[in-house]
């Protein structure tokens, strides 16, 4: 069982790589795309192109480490005033309510990546792209929040520290 955390984590950790990787492409393909500009050349096709969907992917890529590493958005304002039962009570039970998103968002993005290849859909710009290669990204991102989430939920960690204020 040990094994296939590593595996998990290994796979995990490599998607926020890849995630990385991306936001370094995104600034490479913005600045490579102004020099074009202003030297009065046209910017390739595929510039622009896969600019849109390296933000697509490096969002959903890295959002399942980010909540690994409670690197996502949360107000800790409520949680720090409540005593320390209610406080365990409230974030498990808003780790509750995030797998129930993420399962139902898993589940959605697996319906529409599906319905892409079975109607052998197109994203149509610079160049003719299967949709299911965007949106395969939603169910594995999604699924693998849930299990994130989940272990806020059955884990002796929670989500929340119950300290207010911005902790760096």
């Amino acid at each position: 069982m040990a094994r296939v955390g590593q595996i998990y984590r290994g796979f995990l950790y490599a998607m926020a790589g890849i995630a990385g990787a991306m936001l370094v492409w995104l600034m490479i393909s913005v600045i490579l795309s102004v020099v074009m500009r202003n030297s009065g050349m046209q910017p390739f096709a595929w510039l622009f192109t896969s600019s849109e969907y390296a933000i697509l992917y490096m969002t959903m890529l890295g959002a399942p480490w980010l909540v690994r590493e409670k690197g996502h958005v949360h107000i800790e304002l409520v949680t720090a005033a409540l005593p320390e039962a209610a406080r365990r009570f409230v974030s498990r039970l808003v780790a509750v309510l995030c797998v129930v998103v993420s399962l139902i968002l898993a589940w959605k993005g697996a319906e529409l990546c599906l319905n892409n290849i079975a109607r052998n859909d197109l994203d149509v710009r610079a160049y003719y792209f299967p949709k299911w290669i965007l949106t395969l990204a939603f169910p594995i991102s999604f699924g693998l929040m849930a299990i994130e989430f989940s272990r806020f939920v059955f884990g002796d960690d929670l989500m929340h520290s119950g300290e207010a204020g911005v902790h760096e």
